[in-house]
């Protein structure tokens, strides 16, 4: 196209065309209101408002934490905060009263005892079966998944009185292993589903490949799916070890005076001596930091776990 003195009009620039201010103002007026809020709200403002949230959270704990180093008296008389401007309430005799008192030390060490083997157990036998389930084939595999899967609704309660009727039979009620069965028993539904999930979602191609170059199903197993499935596994480990180091109820029928762990020693603290706060403010403490110890350990292994498969 030529103008009226002969010259070529440049050409049109290529591409979409930008969108004028009216047509961005309508838009954004279309747009949700939470996301123009996320939009105004900025990195800065989001921040400080979760570390509020963050601090919100934590502070039972810290409130926990200076309360078991204080005294008894001081605890009767004003609320935790009051340390910040008499800090020489702080004292570590608590401490000293707790480790000199045999029922909550020796439960310490039966906690660990029940928890570790539940763990582990769950977590062995669960990488174990969700690798059968998601890539071995043997009959009525799919029948035995729901038979699983089915089990996750099956509440505890129900299985207290026959379960203590069966270890009453065989001997075992009362004793640390009882306790163990019974976490790993429950535990193995959750972590057979979850495995086999994750396991089912590894390419089909690193198999075959394994195989080709003669690898065994436990070699397969223990080369490749181990690997991979890290996250979910830690993810699962985290999880069975916060159940079972939390747990009462179960420990509380059926455990005794010798296996019982730190909850039930705990508990059995307040019906004995219901002022005892000297005891019972550093022993809930130290029953609390160890899965927050692991928690945060594993933090990053647990966020890849719960967020694997999530992307591609």
């Amino acid at each position: 196209m030529t103008t009226v003195a002969g010259t070529a009009e440049p050409p049109e620039p290529a591409g979409p065309a930008r969108p004028s201010r009216p047509e961005t103002a309508a838009r954004a007026a279309r747009s949700p209101l939470a996301a123009r809020l996320a939009e105004r709200a900025g990195g800065g403002v989001l921040r400080v408002f979760l570390v509020l949230v963050a601090l919100f959270w934590l502070m039972p704990t810290v409130g926990l934490l200076i309360s078991s180093f204080r005294g008894p008296v001081d605890i009767a008389a004003s609320g935790w905060w009051k340390v910040f401007t008499a800090p020489s309430q702080l004292t570590a005799a608590n401490y000293r009263e707790l480790l000199g008192n045999d029922a909550v030390t020796s439960s310490l060490l039966n906690t660990a005892l029940i928890t570790v083997p539940a763990t582990l157990l769950v977590v062995v036998i669960g990488s174990l079966a969700g690798y059968a389930f998601a890539w071995m084939e043997f009959p009525g595999r799919d029948w035995l998944f729901l038979l699983v899967v089915g089990l996750l609704v099956v509440p505890v309660q129900i299985a207290l009185v026959p379960v203590a009727q069966l270890f009453g039979d065989i001997g075992i009620f009362g004793d640390i292993i009882g306790v163990v069965l019974f976490h790993t028993g429950f535990g193995l539904p959750f972590a057979i589903f979850l495995l086999r999930n994750f396991f089912a979602e590894i390419p089909r191609e690193l198999l075959e490949a394994a195989r080709l170059d003669g690898a065994g199903e436990l070699r397969l197993f223990a080369r490749v799916i181990m690997p991979l499935g890290g996250p979910a596994i830690a993810s699962l480990g985290i999880f069975q070890f916060l159940w079972v180091w939390n747990d009462m109820l179960v420990a509380l029928i059926f455990s005794n005076a010798d296996s019982q762990p730190i909850t039930v020693a705990l508990q059995q603290q307040v019906r004995q001596f219901g002022n005892n706060i000297d005891i019972l403010a550093p022993g809930a403490f130290v029953s609390m930091v160890v899965p927050l110890v692991v928690f945060f350990a594993f933090q990053r292994q647990f966020v890849s776990g719960v967020m694997a498969g999530a992307v591609k």
